[in-house]
């Protein structure tokens, strides 16, 4: 297993999706998180397309391609707010363009894996006719994906995966493809044991995040046990990376400790 960091965990300080008069006031931008990533001797960054300008060309993702590899950092991966769970016309179809936009980005980058997102179920609608756009967008996407080599990863991000049962039905009822898996999110399940459910899903992992907090039955926040995380993924013969993704008051502050952490963690 190898070591990154969301670019979530700048949140508070990087723009979302900014113009350029944004992106002149902001207090980081992307280029300062990869920059980050490599002080803190990470393995890889992971950059999440809500922080890349509003408006971009393809020479601004080919100088992102330029400094990571100058500073020795692999793109681990990207993620996307998708949401297939839209209804039927117009809306879904933004979500398949969406997601064909970026798996375009992440080639050019070469990032490996994109997390992607099912939805949650539109107002008035019923659960299972939200599953089947979610499955039918997925296999829509998954196409494109396999032709430009970049995989998907579901993440279980609560609405119709919200459970370890919802995403491993979805994920078994989408068409086979090795360019298919989870994202793993180990601080995404909130029921009364959250482990549990990660283990049922660490087998179809094929990318990885951690946070440092949990939460129990929906209410009940505590630290979470890392630890424990790690060796879900190692006994589930995951080696990808182990994304960070830090959500709490203070990132300068409390980020270097829980890479420090995850290190010892990882590589013993």
């Amino acid at each position: 297993m190898k070591l990154s960091l969301a670019a979530y965990s700048f949140n508070k300080f990087l723009p979302n999706r900014g113009t350029s008069e944004q992106l002149a006031a902001a207090k980081m931008r992307l280029e300062d998180f990869i920059q980050y990533c490599a002080d803190q001797n990470l393995d890889g960054t992971e950059l999440t397309s809500y922080y890349f300008p509003k408006e971009f060309s393809q020479s601004y993702l080919i100088a992102i391609k330029e400094q990571t590899f100058r500073l020795g950092l692999d793109v681990s991966g990207t993620a996307i707010g998708n949401d297939f769970c839209k209804p039927a016309g117009e809306e879904w179809d933004k979500q398949i363009k969406l997601t064909r936009e970026w798996i375009d980005h992440a080639a050019t980058m070469g990032a490996p894996v994109i997390r992607i997102f099912a939805g949650s179920v539109p107002k008035g609608e019923t659960e299972a006719a939200s599953f089947e756009r979610c499955v039918a967008g997925i296999n829509k996407s998954l196409e494109y994906a396999a032709e430009k080599g970049v995989f998907l990863a579901l993440e279980n991000h609560g609405g119709i995966t919200g459970t370890a049962e919802q995403l491993l039905k979805i994920v078994k009822a989408v068409s086979p493809s090795p360019w298919f898996g989870v994202n793993l999110d180990g601080g995404n399940f909130h029921s009364a044991d959250p482990y549990a459910e990660l283990e049922q899903i660490a087998p179809y992992a094929v990318n990885a995040q951690v946070k440092v907090a949990i939460i129990r039955d929906n209410t009940k926040k505590e630290p979470a046990d890392l630890g424990r995380v790690i060796e879900i993924l190692r006994k589930a013969n995951y080696r990808g990376y182990v994304v960070l993704e830090y959500e709490e008051a203070d990132p300068y502050g409390e980020i270097p400790k829980a890479l420090t952490d995850l290190r010892k963690l990882i590589h013993g």
